[in-house]
């Protein structure tokens, strides 16, 4: 069955044409054109374009000289927000190696999965994460370099600091082995030993990252990207919303992950821009960085904007320099859209993407946004909606699989040739990623997702989308965030439960959100069970994790109906 072409608004572009060079040359670029600009901010300090790549240079020899470096090598980096991880993010990219960036929050046996898939034999690993590498077998790798965030606070400052950076350090042990193996080296002296790195040699189609996926479905497994991949999406981030050399970009998500490493590094490296960077999420110290810094993007998740908008004191600051505010990874609730609308006049400008697609495949246009929208698809960038199981493509208005081709899209999963296999499908002679979201596109060409496609609910054969109970339940005034899962009923299979954290000074029932909900959804979407949490279990991306919660209320039930069965 022939593709159906959804249309496209008129202001939407549509083709790009991005260097065809290494991500290294990028900040080759900017450093010439801008030495003593900053490029990154950090909590008062300042790095400047020359420091920076002088830094990265000197690394990326000492990578290649004493740690034996060579093309293609995998080298981890396991770090939270910092200058150093842009400083070894592009010295590893320098040293033509391969970067494997890794969840800060990922401890021992996670760690030691990554490492042996990948084969890294070098590790960049911030100072309080050094206990898990010490833990791991001995042998996994040759060398440590490890970095202490607070090295980089040059000058005093009174933002309020996360406690990684105030916490009381030991002096730098020297010529230490972590397992008897395992050289640990300080990223002082890998700077001081002023190393000079061979001749750059990686080109488009040499590996530049491998991102590793959260593992949902069995082991986490490592995304094949290039450079030629990397840096479509790179040069996308910039040319759809035309931000300038003079943005300054608050990066506030993680680096590791691929809204943060395209959106608030990358991204800002390559037009020039200044990069104001934390290495913790706090909602104070956010505002104070936007009103000193004049911070004019900021690409983050919706819980951020929500944390920044529950502050007390929030209109104590001018936050008006925000002219371009965007994000995915979850759906904006509306009326918090809304909200933002009215205090700073801007849009949340909603995306989407994938670890497979190095982040973006669909934004919303920056002056047509429609809200709790993915946005039509990016430059170069083909997407369509089939029926999940017979892959025909679907009209307009009915929901299926996303599927998704452009530059941006990963070659495959490292090692893992079958999973690589199962994860594309080729139509009208096009090979196109089965994202695994269920969506539609309306009859404007605008993407919408419902849902994950294996997370549906099933009450009595009818289909309950948790995404779209969620949005709901957001319109509730003492409701702040929720998360709805599926919890087991006798009579209809499955029913809808909903996990509730409520606003700061509200109270309600169980009996008032179901009485609200009754009175607003069909009744089969109607939660039968409400929970009320203090928080909600969440990734580093700031994504709820909605299958921790979904486990945890399956093995609930399942130890109820063995303890009804022994009585």
């Amino acid at each position: 069955m022939t593709a159906i072409s959804p249309r496209r608004p008129a202001d939407a572009p549509r083709q790009l044409s991005a260097p065809q060079t290494s991500l290294y040359a990028n900040l080759e670029v900017s450093a010439n054109r801008h030495p003593e600009k900053a490029a990154i901010l950090y909590y008062g300090s300042t790095v400047s374009y020359r420091q920076l790549r002088s830094e990265v240079d000197a690394l990326a020899g000492f990578l290649q000289q004493h740690c034996g470096v060579a093309r293609g090598d995998r080298v981890v980096l396991y770090m939270q927000n910092s200058p150093q991880f842009v400083i070894a993010f592009y010295a590893i990219l320098r040293a033509d190696a391969v970067v494997v960036p890794v969840n800060p929050m990922n401890r021992a046996a996670e760690l030691q999965h990554i490492l042996e898939d990948s084969g890294a034999s070098v590790a960049f690993v911030g100072e309080e994460l050094m206990a898990h590498i010490r833990s791991l077998p001995g042998g996994r790798v040759n060398h440590v370099i490890s970095a202490r965030y607070a090295d980089y606070l040059r000058d005093q400052t009174d933002l309020p600091l996360p406690e990684v950076l105030t916490s009381s350090a030991g002096p730098w042990p020297h010529a230490e082995s972590v397992d008897g193996h395992t050289a640990l080296i300080a990223w002082k002296d890998t700077l001081l030993s002023a190393c000079v790195p061979r001749g750059h040699e990686a080109k488009p189609e040499d590996l530049a990252v491998i991102p590793y996926t959260s593992g949902t479905t069995g082991r986490p497994k490592g995304c094949i990207h290039t450079h030629w991949s990397v840096m479509h999406s790179t040069v996308a981030c910039a040319r759809w919303p035309n931000l300038a050399n003079e943005s300054v970009m608050l990066c506030s998500v993680p680096l590791f992950h691929v809204t943060g490493m395209q959106n608030c590094m990358n991204m800002p490296i390559f037009i020039g821009a200044t990069m104001a960077i934390m290495t913790r999420w706090d909602a104070t110290c956010a505002a104070y960085l936007i009103e000193r810094h004049r911070v004019s993007t900021w690409v983050t998740v919706p819980t951020m904007l929500i944390d920044l908008l529950n502050l007390a004191d929030v209109d104590q600051f001018d936050l008006s320099s925000i002219t371009y505010l965007s994000g995915g990874g979850a759906a904006m609730p509306q009326a918090v859209a809304q909200q933002i609308q009215a205090r700073w006049g801007v849009p949340y400008v909603e995306g989407y993407g994938l670890t497979e697609t190095m982040a973006a495949t669909h934004i919303n246009p920056p002056k047509q946004s429609k809200q709790q929208c993915m946005g039509v698809p990016i430059f170069n960038t083909s997407s369509l909606v089939v029926d999940p199981e017979t892959l025909a493509p679907l009209g307009e208005g009915e929901t299926g699989e996303i599927l998704v081709s452009g530059p941006q899209v990963f070659d495959g999963y490292w090692k893992s040739p079958e999973a690589t296999r199962d994860a594309f499908v080729v139509i009208d002679g096009k090979r196109y990623l089965r994202t695994g979201d269920l969506g539609y596109v309306d009859r404007d060409g605008y993407f919408f997702v419902v849902d994950r496609l294996k997370r549906m609910i099933n009450a009595s054969g009818y289909k309950v989308w948790p995404a779209e109970v969620e949005a709901m339940l957001f319109e509730h005034p003492a409701v702040q965030e929720a998360c709805v899962i599926a919890t087991q009923d006798a009579r209809r299979g499955e029913s809808v439960k909903a996990v509730i954290v409520l606003r700061n000074g509200e109270h309600a029932t169980e009996e008032d959100i179901v009485s609200w909900a009754r009175e607003r959804m069909a009744s089969y979407k109607v939660p039968r069970v409400i929970q009320f949490a203090d928080s909600l279990p969440r990734t580093a991306s700031g994504k709820i994790q909605w299958r921790l919660l979904q486990e945890e209320e399956t093995q609930s039930r399942n130890a109820q109906s063995e303890r009804r069965r022994l009585d």
